[in-house]
């Protein structure tokens, strides 16, 4: 009878354990704004990058849930041990997106309740993509300089891979190595022109004449042997 009775306390506790942790793990609109508010978070949107331009939480980067060969590829420069804050439409890609994440060793995946609907429901702020003069091929070429050997970094703020290789970047620079930033994200006539289908994607310039490229997260080791 005891033995029944700790089993049945037991049962009882994992209930409430699971319950109070599904909780956590997808907070509502309100919930979620304070929570993202923590410093050392990260914000990500599982939609596509068109639904993310018509709108989107302020800071948040992006990996499309439904190309999963660019979201597994995109959520590597993230941080498994830093809790991951996401988000989609409605709920559901990013439910299935926060389990996907889980079981890959991701400490703390909380879902956004509802999705963007229930938060614009609640008439909290949403930023839309700011459009920029675009830049032509013609220009952009013409204001790479012609008696130095440059590493262009297209890149994009919403781009996890992107952001992980600020500092390596900024190390580049430090040692004197000469940088051209472009905002592939806004530039999107640029990029087209230029065949660039993956961000990062860091292209040599030596004497104004295109060289070698490199796509991803990459080492500083790896741009070096680039700009060789």
């Amino acid at each position: 009878m005891k033995d029944l009775t700790k089993q049945f306390i037991v049962l009882i506790f994992s209930t409430f354990f699971n319950i109070a942790l599904s909780q956590k793990m997808e907070l509502a609109p309100k919930s979620f704004s304070d929570s993202i508010q923590q410093a050392g978070i990260q914000l990500l949107d599982v939609r596509t990058s068109g639904e993310y331009e018509q709108g989107h939480l302020a800071g948040a980067l992006q990996a499309d849930w439904n190309n999963l060969g660019q979201f597994k590829e995109r959520i590597a420069s993230l941080d498994k041990q830093k809790p991951v804050y996401i988000y989609c439409l409605a709920g559901s890609r990013s439910a299935a997106a926060q389990k996907w994440m889980l079981q890959e060793g991701f400490r703390k995946v909380v879902n956004l309740q509802g999705g963007i609907n229930a938060w614009n429901l609640e008439n909290l702020p949403v930023e839309s993509a700011k459009k920029v003069p675009q830049i032509s091929l013609n220009d952009f070429l013409n204001s790479v300089p012609k008696d130095q050997t440059v590493l262009v970094d297209f890149g994009a703020e919403w781009c996890p891979p992107c952001k992980k290789m600020i500092p390596t970047v900024k190390e580049l620079e430090t040692e004197g190595y000469m940088i051209l930033k472009i905002d592939a994200g806004s530039q999107t006539q640029l990029t087209k022109e230029l065949n660039i289908e993956k961000l990062p994607t860091f292209i040599v310039f030596k004497n104004g004449v295109e060289g070698n490229r490199l796509t991803g997260f990459s080492t500083k080791e790896d741009l070096k042997k680039l700009l060789e």
